[in-house]
């Protein structure tokens, strides 16, 4: 081996080396669940703007888009394998906005703001409904029943809340705030939806059915007769659909209860066996 073998090194070039920072690589952002995030939190946005002009049909339109959007998100980015911390946490305040202030301020531009501070209790009770169970649902880790959601997801309490204000004013009911029966009607549902979100009564998830999966004949058939009957009416049939799944957890609720089987979805303890570790 020469000497010409030997690759001669500067202790001066080394040290630069050596102390030269490395750059800290950039995080991107996966566009497509994005996208979808974004275009329901427009939905929401448009559905605000819609109410202040007292067009309420179009706010009705503006959520129930919203919920289609945040339905597509979260199976988007599984599919394309593009979860992220972003998307999660963009998807949480996408929904607090498009499921929780709007929904809220469409309500008391409607019918609340004619019972005074009773209106804003109403309202207030209901995005901070939304606000806790948007909180709860992103830091329960422990949670052992993956087909159930504690307490009414968010967009199910939107759909009820604004199903019935689309099924009013299709019907021609107009200025309903100065309406003494229609605003306390409208209070009540409000309040509902607003604590429901923040119950424990298990709810049903629907995350444990497969688009992957093969389905026998009948089901192809009762999802055309879905939809024809959505279309006879679809204010009506929509929010009574939503109605039914608004009390669909309680009675889950009983059910369990009387069958002494855990009510709840959320381990309490990390040391014991889940059917231990349960709110009974």
């Amino acid at each position: 081996m020469t000497v010409s073998d030997h690759k001669h090194v500067d202790p001066l070039d080394e040290d630069e080396v050596l102390d030269e920072p490395l750059r800290p690589r950039r995080k991107g952002i996966y566009i497509l669940p994005n996208l979808f995030t974004l275009a329901a939190l427009f939905s929401g946005f448009y559905a605000i703007v819609m109410a202040i002009g007292g067009r309420f049909e179009q706010s009705a339109y503006g959520i129930f888009a919203a919920m289609v959007l945040d339905s597509l998100d979260g199976r988007v980015a599984r599919m394309t394998n593009t979860q992220s911390t972003f998307g999660e946490q963009m998807d949480s305040l996408s929904d607090m906005v498009s499921f929780g202030a709007a929904p809220a301020l469409i309500m008391y531009a409607w019918a609340l703001q004619g019972l005074g501070k009773w209106g804003w209790f109403a309202a207030f009770v209901y995005i901070a409904g939304a606000a806790l169970r948007l909180a709860r649902f992103n830091t329960n880790l422990a949670v052992v029943d993956k087909r159930f959601f504690q307490g009414v997801p968010s967009p199910a309490a939107a759909a009820l809340v604004i199903g019935l204000i689309w099924v009013l004013d299709d019907a021609g009911y107009k200025q309903v705030y100065q309406d003494p029966l229609l605003a306390w009607t409208a209070f009540g549902f409000t309040l509902y939806a607003g604590l429901t979100m923040v119950t424990n009564a298990p709810f049903y998830s629907f995350k444990d059915v497969s688009f992957k999966r093969s389905v026998p004949f009948i089901v192809i058939v009762a999802i055309a007769l879905g939809i024809a009957l959505i279309n006879i009416h679809p204010p009506t049939v929509l929010f009574g659909l939503f109605c039914l799944y608004g009390v669909s957890g309680y009675g889950v609720y009983a059910y369990k209860r009387m069958k002494g089987k855990p009510v709840s979805v959320i381990a309490t303890s990390t040391d014991e066996p889940d059917e231990k570790g349960l709110h009974h």
